[in-house]
């Protein structure tokens, strides 16, 4: 994959709270590109990961987290082969580390702004994989089923 190339795509998890200010999560991402440098070939990202979350403020509307997710990623992309490109994927460990904030507007869901810094692999101009970081940052809908444990 190259600078530059923006990717967009689906993130969803699933939190279990061990205590107030500790988590674990589960993470599956899909980002993608289509038409990459004017190959006609498409990029994307699928990861997944799984890691500790901690809770350091919270408060009746709003809680602040960091989190620390490893596990792997697969990228596929345009490879440059001979003066031209083919296609390629990489298969590699995987991890990200962000953090955000969750704004509760009722008491089972909230919306969430996050930002990671998620480190996958791929193939370079050379043709070696190499590693790279990107940020990811993640809008969404949080649904607790059950309701918010306070």
């Amino acid at each position: 994959m190259s600078a530059g190339i923006g990717l967009t795509g689906v993130d969803a998890s699933l939190t279990e709270g061990i205590t107030p200010r500790f988590s674990v999560r589960a993470d599956l991402g899909y980002m993608y590109a289509s038409n990459v440098l004017g190959t006609g070939h498409h990029s994307d990202v699928l990861s997944y990961l799984v890691g500790p979350v901690f809770y350091p403020r919270r408060d009746r509307r709003l809680v602040t987290y960091v989190h620390g997710l490893f596990g792997g990623a697969r990228v596929t992309g345009a490879v440059p082969l001979g003066g031209g490109f083919g296609k390629g994927y990489v298969y590699d460990f995987s991890w990200a580390f962000g953090g955000g904030y969750e704004y509760w507007f009722s008491n089972s869901t909230a919306l969430r702004v996050s930002v990671d810094a998620l480190h996958t692999s791929f193939f370079n101009a050379s043709g070696t994989i190499q590693g790279r970081y990107d940020l990811r940052p993640v809008l969404g809908v949080v649904h607790y089923f059950g309701g918010r444990k306070r």
